[in-house]
């Protein structure tokens, strides 16, 4: 007598894992987990706006800055430079304009 086509093994594989992981349970013995949108709200502070803001409050200059995403919220994370030479991090919240 022969055994399953490995093709279908696979098949039917495939699919309980897309169904479990579509519909956010558990697969192979894992924990279950509720299945989260990630929210990623809109910039109201562009990363150009951010920069000529941080460069007026502090009278320094941008000399590096990225966009990093934390728990959904855009973050911009500004290395500035001023006239005696310190160099320090600023992160802005880009929803609201806030320094953190």
């Amino acid at each position: 007598m022969a055994g399953p086509r490995p093709t279908l093994i696979v098949t039917v594989f495939a699919t309980a894992v897309l169904a479990a992981w579509h519909t956010g349970h558990a697969v192979a013995g894992e924990q279950a987990q509720p299945v989260r949108p990630i929210a990623h709200s809109t910039p109201a502070l562009s990363l150009d706006q951010a920069i000529k803001m941080a460069e007026q409050r502090y009278r320094a200059r941008v000399v590096r800055a990225e966009s990093q995403q934390s728990e959904g919220r855009t973050i911009y994370v500004l290395r500035l430079l001023n006239e005696s030479g310190r160099v320090w991090t600023v992160h802005v919240d880009a929803a609201s304009g806030s320094v953190l």
